[in-house]
């Protein structure tokens, strides 16, 4: 029986850091000004070790062998691979499963944000049913071209709270850094859909990145920076590192954060020579954007234990999706499937209005009903917080159900998980117990 392997950095194709090992500058008690990205990496030659073996799961390994027959186990598991092999149009996507008529018209005619899958994400895509939730999530439908009420393309007004290019800066002490406008797989209901994937104004640019530094070094408040784009983990080993190397020489820094996606649409770019970059830089924190349970594959879950294995914190974060995951038990596979995988379940986010949506947004009913069949049903650790990122700016409010039904004299009357009420003796303030 053939053995499929997911390969680390020692597989990856020429041009990488192929049986080389980044030198950790603070293990040899010196850290210098990052070299320019122009001269790459310093580097310590080694043996290189054996593949890490381990089985691919069923589904992308038949699929694998029927529509790449030509690609060995070793080119499927390279990340690079990956990326130069996704799906982007309409006459290839209809190779690997049976359009609609209103998917097809929708990739035949194009719309704002491109078409985009990995060959490994497109796996996990039921070929004969549109109504799959990964395939709604991915492949593009004609109801995108509907721009409903209150539909806008920044609805969260990221550009009007942005100082620098890519600095988003509406929050006291933390600053939104988008590094790149690149992503592996684009999601269709991207609150980004307006900018990532074009080729205008990238935002990978090195002017642009120093622009966004100098920014960070300049306001001594901004204590914690999140890296999104797009997707910073499709950045190479060496960008990334240049990158983190220089916010982390940033005295009033004190912690940085990633959102990513790719450990759900390719895992195989968390490579061995990925997470000794990432684990130089502690404290850093990964959030995983998190669709649905048939997400949580084998491969993931390696990538996931890699990450956690380096001591990096993982949490996750969820769009609530009409007829994808709007459902408790649905979302409760998730939640808990997360945690299997060592992912704190973190924001349930509702789905934000930009133009083309409607047919993903799910009434405010909805997310409250998930949220109060979790608490209380399952551990608390997989309850994620339900939020809104409030349209005009602002910021993320969170929502709860009605657990607070009033106060009777000095009670509070509590509603708790099953429905019934109860009575909590409030402590009421007065002169002689203020402190």
């Amino acid at each position: 029986m053939e053995e499929d392997s997911l390969f680390g950095e020692e597989a990856e194709p020429p041009g990488s850091s192929t049986g080389s090992q980044l030198i950790d500058s603070r293990e040899a008690n010196f850290f210098p000004t990052p070299r320019p990205l122009s001269q790459g990496p310093v580097f310590l030659m080694k043996t290189a070790p054996k593949p890490i073996v381990i089985k691919e799961n069923p589904t992308t390994r038949n699929f694998r062998k029927r529509f790449f027959p030509a690609a060995t186990s070793q080119e499927w598991n390279d990340w690079h691979w990956q990326l130069r092999n996704r799906i982007t149009d309409a006459g290839r996507l209809a190779q690997l499963i049976s359009l609609s008529n209103m998917e097809r018209c929708a990739v035949e005619q194009g719309q704002a944000m491109p078409l985009a899958i990995t060959p490994y994400y497109a796996s996990l895509l039921a070929a004969d049913d549109p109504g799959h939730p990964l395939r709604r999530a991915v492949v593009p439908s004609i109801e995108e071209s509907t721009v409903s009420s209150g539909e806008q393309d920044d609805p969260l007004e990221e550009e009007r709270d942005s100082p620098v290019p890519g600095i988003v800066h509406r929050y006291p002490d933390r600053v939104l850094f988008l590094v790149t406008s690149y992503c592996s797989t684009y999601c269709r209901y991207c609150t980004r859909s307006r900018m990532v994937g074009g080729s205008n104004q990238p935002l990978c640019d090195d002017r642009r990145w120093e622009q966004g530094i100098a920014y960070i070094a300049g306001h001594p408040e901004i204590r914690d920076v999140l890296l999104s784009g797009g997707d910073p983990l499709t950045l190479s080993d060496e960008r990334l590192e240049w990158l983190l190397a220089r916010l982390k020489m940033v005295p009033h820094l004190e912690m940085l954060r990633i959102g990513t996606k790719v450990p759900a649409v390719m895992p195989q770019r968390i490579t061995p020579s990925l997470v000794r970059v990432l684990k130089r830089y502690h404290p850093l924190w990964i959030n995983i954007h998190v669709t649905h349970p048939e997400e949580l594959t084998p491969e993931m879950h390696l990538a996931c234990k890699r990450l956690a294995d380096a001591g990096i914190p993982l949490g996750s974060q969820t769009v609530l999706l009409s007829g994808i995951n709007d459902n408790v038990e649905t979302m409760k596979r998730l939640m808990r499937g997360l945690l299997q995988f060592r992912v704190k379940p973190y924001y349930l986010y509702q789905c934000d209005p930009i133009p083309g949506s409607s047919h993903f947004r799910t009434p405010i009913s909805k997310g409250l009903e998930i949220i109060q069949g979790l608490r209380g049903h399952t551990t608390g650790f997989a309850v994620p917080s339900y939020v809104i990122d409030a349209p005009g700016g602002g910021g993320k409010i969170p929502l709860l159900p009605e657990y607070l039904v009033g106060r009777e004299g000095h009670d509070l009357i509590l509603r708790n998980y099953l429905g019934r009420l109860y009575r909590y003796p409030d402590c009421i303030l007065t002169s002689e117990n203020f402190h």
